[in-house]
């Protein structure tokens, strides 16, 4: 089973840390966990006529203040018997909780995203994405509670599986975060179909030979994939209903926020590969919709 000994958990005061705070708290006790809980103050920009702008390091008064606002939003933890380490760092916020995250040694963060529609959810460069492209654990990112249609303690799980190594291991995590909050988990494969612009032609449409061809080339990549897919589900839990495996046809992404919201999903789950720049091209095109579109909490886990 996934170690979850430490969870980092930032919080900037916001409507959608103060909900991610609820989440790291609750996966906190299942797994009876530390939280560290912070807070990243920024440096003060003070203008100098006729110089360039100055940073200005804030005061005692100010990192107490933020250390007191900080212990504030875990109260809840503190009174459940759950240890928290509150901790104020100065700098750009993405780059100071990538860094606690390894200091800390932290299994996983669990921090807010702040809501964004239209042209906003085109904009690259939000705390959350560069902390998901930076961090070296697992990540929970949680939309604000405006926004959230999940639930605690997790009923509905989802986990996007490609059966990549990195999609195995947050398969793992799933399994294990499905049994600690008796949750149900959906496997979801997602097979892309050759055509995408234009639409694919109707089966009717075909030749009768090329048309059987397909229906036969369909229905075995979908047995195939159905197939290991099931043999993903420990063998204690096999027919028990508590997994389900289930295989769709389409873009990944899209498939896997349908799915969540058919089923009503109170977390997805999904693997991301490393850091390179090709990488990232790829974790932009299909995890980052995700985060960015999904109404539950997204926990992101690399290889």
């Amino acid at each position: 089973m996934p170690d979850i000994s430490r969870i980092l958990c930032p919080v900037d005061f916001s409507d959608s840390s103060t909900h991610a705070v609820d989440q790291a708290i609750a996966v906190a006790g299942w797994y009876k966990a530390r939280i560290v809980a912070l807070h990243v103050l920024e440096p003060l920009a003070r203008p100098v006529q006729d110089l360039p702008v100055a940073a200005v390091t804030p005061s005692e008064t100010d990192r107490q203040r933020a250390r007191d606002q900080t212990a504030a939003c875990f109260g809840a933890a503190t009174a459940a018997g759950i240890g928290v380490d509150v901790t104020v760092e100065v700098g750009t916020p993405a780059a100071a909780i990538a860094a606690c995250a390894v200091d800390r040694q932290a299994d996983l963060i669990v921090m807010g995203t702040h809501g964004a529609g239209g042209f906003e959810r085109l904009l690259l460069g939000s705390v959350t994405e560069e902390v998901l492209r930076k961090a070296p654990c697992a990540i929970m990112s949680v939309p604000p509670r405006a926004q959230a249609t999940s639930r605690l303690p997790f009923r509905q799980l989802l986990c996007a599986v490609d059966f990549s190594d990195c999609s195995l291991k947050a398969l793992d995590l799933a399994l294990s975060l499905a049994r600690e909050s008796g949750a149900a988990l959906t496997l979801l494969h997602v097979l892309e179909w050759p055509w995408h612009e234009p639409p694919p032609p109707a089966f009717e449409e075909l030749p009768r030979a090329q048309a059987a061809a397909l229906i036969e080339y369909r229905r075995h990549i979908e047995t195939t994939a159905m197939g290991r897919l099931a043999a993903l589900v420990p063998a204690g839990e096999r027919g028990q209903g508590a997994v389900t495996p289930r295989v769709r046809h389409g873009k990944p992404y899209a498939e896997a926020l349908r799915e969540a919201a058919v089923d009503g999903a109170d977390l997805i789950v999904v693997g991301v590969h490393g850091r390179n720049a090709l990488d990232l091209l790829v974790f932009g095109s299909t995890t980052n919709h995700i985060v960015r579109q999904a109404t539950c909490p997204v926990l992101t886990v690399r290889q």
